[in-house]
């Protein structure tokens, strides 16, 4: 626990250095983007949601699936090339390779966090109505996170064999962002399109923080409970994995 925080503290410093502002990015940055969603689509633009009555409505859903997919998918990104990428560390100090990675886990959840304060803070500001169910917000992060975690840990096994792979990873999850219902709603789309996407795993967890941000409502338990579901299969496969392939993973290396 204490080398994982250590290189969390090491990957900010990383992230930071050379900045004349540093860690005030944290905040500096989601309150640009913030500003722009909210106050650019919703209010000069008018972009709405239907069903929604407030005019901040279309800017609070933008926000509020982009923020964890934000996370999500860096956390995806980042842990699917970190061995390769730090290679130097893997190769010299006999760590534990499946656990060396969650200090990308907790980096990308002290981002979301600051992020978090920064919408919150527009939402109070523009006297935005709060859900009651907002305690759900840790649990569906955690189940988030699990499945990111897993995907991204069983992605960095294979990447130590394909380095390609780091390439194919981009592809994907751009692809996976337009494919998830992020900055439209399942209105505009056809019935045949709208019921393949609702398929898509992303969906489980941004459209439970729609529900609860936009929407007033708790998220569904079945979503929960099979985002639990991906999260600990892919994690199970990647330690069987792990453990058969640790030896030549390390040679590779």
């Amino acid at each position: 626990m204490n080398l994982t925080i250590e290189l969390t503290k090491r990957d900010f410093l990383e992230r930071f250095s050379g900045s004349s502002l540093g860690f005030s990015w944290l905040l500096l940055a989601p309150l640009v983007n913030i500003f722009i969603y909210i106050v650019v689509f919703s209010e000069l633009i008018g972009a709405r949601i239907p069903g929604v009555e407030s005019t901040l409505g279309y800017g609070v859903y933008l926000v509020a699936g982009l923020l964890p997919w934000v996370a999500f998918s860096n956390t995806i990104s980042r842990i699917s090339s970190i061995y390769v990428d730090k290679r130097h560390l893997v190769s010299k100090i006999k760590l534990d390779l499946r656990t060396f990675p969650l200090f990308v886990v907790m980096s990308e959840t002290v981002v979301f966090m600051f992020s978090c304060i920064v919408f919150f803070a527009f939402l109070l500001y523009f006297d935005f109505e709060l859900s009651r169910h907002l305690l759900w917000l840790p649990v569906i992060y955690l189940l988030q996170q699990l499945f990111a975690y897993g995907l991204g840990f069983l992605l960095a096994i294979f990447h130590v064999f394909l380095r390609d792979l780091k390439e194919f990873v981009s592809v994907c999850l751009q692809l996976w962002f337009w494919l998830t219902p992020i900055v439209y709603t399942f209105d505009i789309l056809p019935d045949y399109a709208a019921d393949v996407l609702r398929g898509n795993p992303a969906y489980l967890f941004v459209g439970a923080y729609h529900n609860i941000f936009v929407f007033d409502a708790a998220p569904e338990a079945l979503s929960l409970l099979t985002l639990l579901g991906i999260g600990f299969s892919l994690i199970l496969v990647g330690f069987f994995l792990c453990n058969k392939l640790e030896r030549d993973m390390r040679d590779f290396l």
